[in-house]
C-alpha cells in the first residue's frame, strides 16, 4: 500500500502595523487581533494561490494546484489556520505565505503570515500551543 506523503502547516495571521495605536492595551493582544468575517477559507486559498504564482510563475501555480493545497482548519477569533499539501510543496507554500503582506479580501489590512509550526499530521500538530495563549488546538 502507496502512503501519501503531505505537510500540515500551523500558520498565525499577525497585524504588527497596529502597533501604538491603543496604549491602554499590551502589544500582544494588538498584534493577535481577531481577523475579519470577510476572510473564508476559498478566498485564503486564492490569495496562497496568486501569491505562489506571482513569486514562482508557472511551476508555482502548479505545485498548488489539484488537491494539493487545502485548509484544514481556520478560526477568525485566533487568526490561525492549518494547511494541508503535499510534503514536496510544503517549502513553496511556506515561502509563499512569507511574502504575503496583508490578508486576502477586498481592503484587506496589512498583516504578516507566520508559519508557527509544521509537522506530517494534523494530530501532531494539534498539540502544538496557539503562539500567544499557549492553550492547544481544538479540532
Amino acid at each position: 500500500m502507496v502512503r501519501i506523503k503531505e505537510r500540515y502547516l500551523l500558520v498565525k495571521i499577525l497585524y504588527p502595523n497596529e502597533l501604538g495605536s491603543r496604549p491602554d492595551l499590551p502589544d500582544v493582544v494588538v498584534i493577535n487581533q481577531p481577523t475579519t468575517d470577510q476572510l473564508n477559507t476559498a478566498a485564503l486559498l486564492k490569495g496562497i494561490r496568486a501569491e505562489a504564482a506571482s513569486l514562482f510563475g508557472d511551476f508555482g501555480s502548479g505545485a498548488l494546484e489539484g488537491g494539493n493545497l487545502s485548509v484544514k482548519y481556520f478560526s477568525h477569533a485566533t487568526s490561525t489556520f492549518i494547511l494541508r499539501v503535499s510534503r514536496s510543496s510544503y517549502r513553496l507554500l511556506w515561502a509563499a505565505l512569507t511574502f504575503m503582506t496583508s490578508v486576502p479580501v477586498k481592503n484587506g489590512k496589512p498583516c504578516i503570515f507566520r508559519v508557527v509550526h509544521n509537522d506530517r499530521s494534523v494530530v501532531k500538530l494539534q498539540y502544538q500551543p496557539y503562539p500567544a495563549s499557549g492553550t492547544k488546538v481544538a479540532i
